[in-house]
């Protein structure tokens, strides 16, 4: 059910109160304007959340790159984060993952006729990128990585992930709870969508949900889920190749190995497969060492045959070159990527919003000139609008 993966540690509320009185006070520096946001005229869309990783940014920003990557020139900005390279940074086919981090470096190696860059400083990365100075010639739009919280951009489409198992109106505030700001910070989105949806969920649940998500009536919901796809030997040389699909690890005994957020959904979702499932869980963007190493061989060691090692696409870009790894390891270690797919027939209006947005505010665009006016329908305050439900299915207006 939705909100089932929420812990929250009671001990902590006085702190997460005074660190709600800190992020409150940020930003009301923002809608105050003394902090200043800037604008750019190149269309950029932010994508990123509210709490503390695991809503799905990735493969989110992946179907964004699959959408418009045949039509326009297309940047992928993040702060690259755990990267050993300082400052802004334009990806190469063959920039090492530890230069630009493992998110942008899976990226990059996914999609190599795209643009990849890092930059903490996310308004410099943007001035750089559409530029033209780094990447040859300006690029037609970007895309910013977990940016929500980074007020100093102002994008032209805001979208916010929301983690159903972590629905934001049961969380708390850093430390007791995950959430990075108040539940009132989605006002700013124009797009919400749900995440990791069960493909269960039912009419009446879909309803129930629109109704929690009490959102304005310009901003529009809309819910995905997570399909895998056909699992990948990380060394392919080395590997049997005994696995393929999820429904060939029938009778397998799998070793789960993540260094991510949340790995309770991939648990949920490979478990009906596997004859049974032992996850070996590191945190979020976990560097492996030694000591680790010897662990994962460890634990496979200990599993009984026919068994199988699986991870992710994130893990694997910090896996792939690490040393000590046992043969038996690297012969049974498989990748498996995600897509995100969306329900109640979304799809197809998310794209019109995604395309419609970008065509608008594109610099060859004959329609360039109502630019302004578009800036100013996406960005009017949400504080002054009054606030209805509404039970859309599909995030329509």
């Amino acid at each position: 059910m939705e909100g089932d993966f929420i812990r929250i540690d009671r001990k902590l509320l006085p702190l997460s109160w005074l660190y709600g009185l800190g992020v409150g006070f940020r930003n009301l520096l923002f809608e105050m304007k003394v902090l200043k946001s800037r604008s750019f005229d190149t269309p950029v869309i932010s994508v990123g959340n509210i709490t503390v990783g695991g809503t799905g940014k990735t493969p989110h920003v992946e179907y964004l790159v699959r959408l418009l990557k045949n039509q326009q020139h297309v940047a992928v900005l993040s702060r690259g984060y755990k990267r050993k390279s300082k400052g802004f940074l334009l990806a190469a086919n063959n920039t090492p993952m530890s230069d630009i981090g493992d998110e942008p470096y899976q990226m990059k190696q996914k999609f190599k006729d795209i643009d990849v860059a890092v930059d903490n400083k996310r308004t410099r990365g943007i001035q750089n990128l559409i530029s033209g100075d780094y990447t040859g010639k300006p690029v037609d739009v970007i895309l910013l990585d977990d940016a929500f919280q980074h007020r100093y951009v102002k994008p032209g489409l805001n979208i916010l992930l929301i983690d159903y198992h972590r629905l934001v109106i049961y969380d708390k505030l850093l430390p007791a709870g995950r959430l990075r700001e108040p539940v009132s910070g989605k006002d700013r989105a124009d797009i919400v969508i749900v995440t990791k949806c069960p493909k269960t969920l039912t009419p009446m649940e879909f309803r129930v949900l629109t109704k929690q998500m009490n959102l304005y009536p310009y901003q529009q919901l809309y819910f995905t889920t997570l399909e895998y796809d056909y699992l990948m030997p990380l060394y392919p040389i080395e590997t049997e190749n005994t696995v393929s699909s999820l429904d060939s690890l029938k009778g397998k005994n799998v070793l789960l190995l993540t260094g991510i957020a949340s790995p309770s959904q991939m648990i949920v979702d490979i478990d009906p497969y596997a004859e049974s499932i032992r996850p070996l869980s590191f945190s979020d963007h976990h560097n492996f060492r030694k000591k680790d190493v010897r662990l994962i061989n460890e634990e496979f060691v200990s599993l009984q045959s026919p068994k199988v090692i699986i991870t992710t696409e994130k893990d694997a870009a910090r896996l792939q070159n690490i040393e000590g790894l046992s043969d038996e390891v690297r012969k049974s270690l498989y990748v498996l990527p995600v897509k995100v797919s969306f329900m109640l027939e979304g799809e197809k209006p998310f794209n019109e919003k995604i395309i419609g947005y970008v065509h608008k505010n594109s610099r060859n665009s004959i329609l360039v000139k109502g630019k302004d006016d578009h800036k100013s329908k996406d960005c009017d305050c949400a504080g002054d609008r009054p606030r209805t439900i509404s039970f859309r299915n599909n995030g329509q207006d």
